[in-house]
């Protein structure tokens, strides 16, 4: 097995438990296919900023950043493997209260990158494509 083999294996395998995951199969970093945004969606479900000051104010921001475009954040998959968890749906999902969103970098780092290419005026389509180059 090369270096380059052995570090993406240790850094996947520090991403998942970062998210609170457990050593995920294979399957589970797959490709998969962004969601479609639902029709009339809201941040009411997101979490509270007080429950995420407990991962830092760097998770606070970001939680504000998901209530400020739901409409995106619900039509973009979320690339650390929470997309194999029940009830999981989208990256908004992921900052529900039962969501790892607030303590994992991967989904902390895709809302950045989708709140400031929204912000720069870009489409959801353009959007994926950036978190895709990123992430995927």
């Amino acid at each position: 097995m090369s270096k380059r083999t052995s570090t993406r294996r240790t850094f996947l395998k520090v991403a998942a438990a970062g998210c609170g995951l457990s050593l995920l199969p294979a399957k589970a970093f797959a490709r998969f296919e962004h969601p479609e945004p639902r029709e009339g969606i809201d941040a009411s479900l997101v979490i509270t900023d007080e429950q995420a000051a407990k991962y830092g104010e760097e998770s606070v921001e970001v939680v504000r950043m998901i209530r400020e475009i739901p409409q995106i954040a619900d039509g973009i998959g979320c690339y650390c493997g929470c997309h194999v968890r029940p009830g999981y749906r989208s990256l908004l999902t992921c900052f529900y209260e039962d969501g790892r969103g607030p303590g994992c970098p991967i989904c902390k780092g895709q809302t950045k990158l989708a709140y400031r290419r929204h912000k720069e005026g870009q489409s959801l389509d353009r959007i994926r494509r950036a978190i895709d180059a990123r992430f995927g």
